[in-house]
């Protein structure tokens, strides 16, 4: 096997047959897996005439694992995604309310993958609740390993809750009742910085205009607050000869020239700012809860979690995945919708350099949709047949042979 390797400055060293690692996840996963291997490996045919492949490696999670191994997420794949350097999955099943910790946070925080980038664009034809969707194209890069995804909490009825409340009442005056559970929001300036630096970095390299700071700084000033302002002082002092603040662009709007501007918004106008308007916003860098529900209703706005690709990238390690849940009752039957998957691995290709291939998967989808070829989530709403999820696969295949 040909295993990706880091290089100083975590550059990654690609060979041109580089080991990837997949996890067919659970519910539809393997479905919507099947489907999406097929096509990235048609996209990488297409574009590279079989110069390049990917040689894929199976690595076991969730439900399987937990069969075959007694754990959901076994050491053995942790060490497999590790030597891959990069892997690819499907949806993985987190029980509400009890059970295991969500198989997701751990893998993020296991590799410190701290950004969850978001990309949500229209896809031509696709029924959409607003009047104007092709307005959408936006980037969220959201914080993955502190705030409320840190997972520091405790039952109300625990011994450890019991403490912190006699705790906050003796020290603080904080009286909460007998019956209050306790969770605790930690947000950093370093964890906070190197997320910013990662949207600015990409806003850069992708000739995008702006960046917001989505926060709720006017309640929480500690942590939500201290996110924005470390994110202008980031932007100043690491990006300061390519970036402008949007105050200092309001009053010489000619001034950005080249730059990035850099904005911020209260979370709650965000949500209303993206919907009234839309095309005045670009990248957005936010908090690890903004970003879960800001991503989600981004992508209602074109078509739903269907379509809505997502990767979490750190410092070495990243994983693409499926942002959708494993809707088992589905499971098997050949009927979901690959999209997110097949476009999470478009984002993929373009973040190992094999930018072609990316874009010859992206192109392929795109024209897809455009000739209404579409899975039942979306045939049923456009008064289309419904192809198969396998079926969608090849479709997309067959296009890309025809832009190539």
């Amino acid at each position: 096997m040909s295993y990706i390797e880091v290089k100083e400055g975590s550059k990654l060293s690609v060979p041109n047959n580089p080991t990837i690692g997949y996890i067919e996840g659970d519910g539809i996963g393997p479905d919507i897996s099947k489907a999406s291997i097929s096509v990235i490996n048609a996209a990488v045919e297409v574009a590279y005439s079989g110069n390049k492949v990917i040689e894929w490696k199976k690595i076991l999670a969730g439900d399987e694992a937990m069969e075959k191994t007694g754990k959901h997420l076994p050491q053995e794949s942790l060490d497999e995604i590790k030597k891959c350097v990069i892997a690819i999955k499907g949806p993985l099943t987190t029980p509400i309310g009890e059970g295991f910790r969500s198989l997701n946070v751990t893998l993020r925080q296991y590799f410190d993958l701290y950004a969850n980038v978001r990309p949500v664009k229209y896809f031509p034809g696709v029924p959409s609740p607003v009047k104007n969707p092709e307005k959408m194209d936006m980037v969220v890069f959201r914080e993955n390993t502190e705030d409320l995804y840190a997972g520091i909490e405790w039952k109300y009825d625990s011994e450890e809750a019991k403490k912190l409340r006699w705790y906050l009442k003796e020290q603080f005056g904080i009286k909460l009742t007998d019956d209050t559970g306790i969770g605790i929001k930690p947000i950093s300036r370093f964890k906070s910085q190197r997320l910013v630096r990662k949207a600015i970095q990409f806003a850069l390299q992708n000739h995008r205009k702006s960046v917001t700071l989505v926060h709720k700084g006017n309640i929480m000033k500690y942590t939500e607050g201290s996110f924005k302002e470390w994110g202008y002082q980031l932007a100043a002092s690491e990006f300061g000869d390519s970036t402008i603040t949007e105050d200092e662009y309001l009053k010489s709007p000619g001034s950005a020239g080249w730059k990035v501007v850099i904005k911020d918004r209260i979370t709650d106008n965000m949500f209303q700012q993206v919907l009234t308007r839309t095309d005045e916003y670009d990248v957005l860098a936010t908090t690890n809860l903004n970003g879960d529900y800001l991503s989600d209703a981004l992508a209602a706005q074109v078509g739903g979690l269907g379509l809505a690709p997502g990767a979490n990238i750190g410092d070495v390690n990243a994983i693409f995945e499926a942002v959708h849940g494993t809707a088992p009752k589905y499971a098997g039957m050949d009927v979901a919708n690959p999209t997110s998957l097949i476009l999470s691995g478009a984002m993929m290709l373009n973040h190992i350099g094999w930018n072609e291939a990316g874009e010859v998967l992206d192109n392929a989808v795109h024209a897809a949709y455009s000739e209404q070829q579409v899975t039942q989530d979306l045939a049923r709403q456009m008064n289309v047949k419904a192809l198969k999820c396998s079926e969608f696969g090849n479709e997309v295949i067959k296009r890309m042979k025809k832009i190539k």
